[in-house]
């Protein structure tokens, strides 16, 4: 990561420019004599509420949890004025997606940073109330931040009239049991009242009918902590961050997982390529081996191939590109590795954090896991593949209560696209069934005739 260089006026790397990992957080003292919480005395100095709205919309921010939905425009969808009653700010921090890391390196080592970026966006929806609602296992996440709400209250910044105004917010963390689903936000709302953390359904959306039924906005840890920076230096130097290499504004937290000789987190230009990323910034691939495949953006995008990373990492390109940019934390897959595996280690995660709410979901998925486990064993039956393909179709948009499912499916479709021969090897009966009544299983393997008998044995 950036090491702290608050001298740098242009702010390139906004969001770590104060980060030192070694050192580990600033207090509140230090932090504002970086120029912390700047903006917010500015904002409730200087900007009504729809001011703040209006410089967001006009910087072009897209949220950075994975949908990439403008930001300005979903606070501009929530009600305003005297009589909008009571409203909430909720900030996703749950960061349950396999291979995305990039929020808990922001609240462990700038918590002041996102205490004041939820208290500008609270300004921005006049909200009286935030919560950040953060996964269990983020233990040190935790603490920082609780520290970080207190000394903010103690100096005025939050709480009963902040900096003296008209204005009150408070700002809770709320810490969950740590559930995929809880990334989806009414998943989220439901949790935070004390629910089981299933899907709404929508409409209505949480800006109109969310947290206890009251106008709710709900928004990424990442995206948050752009809103300090876009208040302080404008929306066009927000928009140049990315140095021309896209049509997307700011920077990103992008990363490499996987079998990389460097692992990590770097704050870079939005539309940084892939070969970049992985190549400079991660030192490339392990042991010299070649890369066979990448998920751009967490277990919930499509795999691209080699040929694919001079792609710059925006929202549209990699879409274009048959995948989604998603979180923009790389996972890569080495040349000896197997594609069926990965892709049932993949569903096997998917089929466990299922809520169950809907039977193509809650079916769909473990019937998914069994046949890639007789594939990846050598057992799989004639058909197999085909099934799978049609299993991504009926699990696919549309067919589900939430996205779950098909986020799922994205890892699947693409790795029978592109690496279809490697699921064939695992067919034990490859010839034509119409042709047989039954089909011959080769000597010595187990006369198999129903995955559910299958997967039993197998394991």
């Amino acid at each position: 990561m950036s090491l702290r260089s608050a001298n740098d006026p242009k702010y390139q790397k906004p969001l770590t420019r104060l980060i030192d990992v070694a050192a580990g957080p600033l207090g509140l003292k230090d932090h504002e004599a970086e120029g912390g919480y700047s903006a917010l005395r500015k904002a409730l100095k200087d900007l009504k509420p729809q001011d703040v709205q209006a410089k967001v919309k006009e910087a072009n921010l897209r949220g950075r949890g994975g949908a990439g939905f403008p930001t300005g425009i979903k606070w501009s969808l929530i009600p305003m004025g005297p009589d909008a009653g009571t409203k909430y700010l909720v900030c996703n921090a749950d960061e349950m997606e396999p291979g995305t890391f990039k929020d808990r390196l922001l609240m462990e080592q700038s918590p002041h940073q996102l205490v004041e970026a939820m208290a500008l966006c609270a300004y921005a929806i006049q909200a009286q109330t935030g919560y950040i609602f953060l996964r269990g296992e983020y233990v040190v996440a935790a603490e920082r931040l609780n520290q970080a709400i207190a000394e903010a209250r103690a100096a005025g910044l939050l709480g009963q009239n902040v900096l003296g105004g008209a204005w009150s917010f408070e700002l809770y963390v709320h810490t969950g049991a740590g559930r995929y689903i809880c990334g989806e936000e009414t998943a989220l709302i439901n949790s935070l009242e004390g629910r089981r953390a299933n899907p709404r359904a929508k409409p209505p959306f949480p800006q109109i009918a969310g947290l206890w039924g009251r106008p709710t906005i709900v928004n990424n840890v990442e995206t948050l902590c752009n809103v300090p920076h876009i208040l302080l230096n404008g929306s066009a130097w927000f928009k140049e961050l990315n140095q021309g290499k896209t049509s997307d504004a700011g920077t990103k937290l992008y990363g490499v997982s996987g079998r990389a000789n460097k692992p990590g987190c770097w704050e870079l230009p939005m539309g940084t390529t892939a070969r970049e990323l992985l190549e400079v910034h991660a030192g490339g691939m392990r042991d010299g081996k070649k890369l066979k495949a990448w998920l751009p953006g967490g277990a919930s995008t499509d795999f691209l191939l080699p040929e694919h990373l001079d792609l710059p990492m925006d929202f549209d390109t990699i879409a274009r590109a048959g995948s989604r940019m998603g979180t923009g934390l790389i996972t890569v897959v080495a040349e000896d590795q197997s594609m069926v595996s990965a892709v049932r280690n993949l569903e096997e995660f998917f089929s466990r954090e299922s809520c169950g709410w809907c039977t193509p979901c809650r079916d769909g998925l473990p019937w998914t896991v069994k046949i890639l486990r007789a594939i990846e064993t050598g057992q799989g039956q004639t058909g197999d593949i085909e099934l799978l393909s049609k299993m991504t179709r009926w699990l696919g948009p549309g067919r589900t209560f939430c996205a779950h499912a098909p986020g799922a499916m994205e890892p699947l479709q693409s790795a029978i696209k592109y690496f279809r021969d490697e699921f064939e090897i695992g067919i034990v009966c490859d010839i034509d069934s119409s042709k047989l009544d039954v089909c011959t299983l080769p000597a010595g393997l187990p006369d198999i005739t129903d995955h559910r008998d299958l997967a039993t044995k197998a394991s």
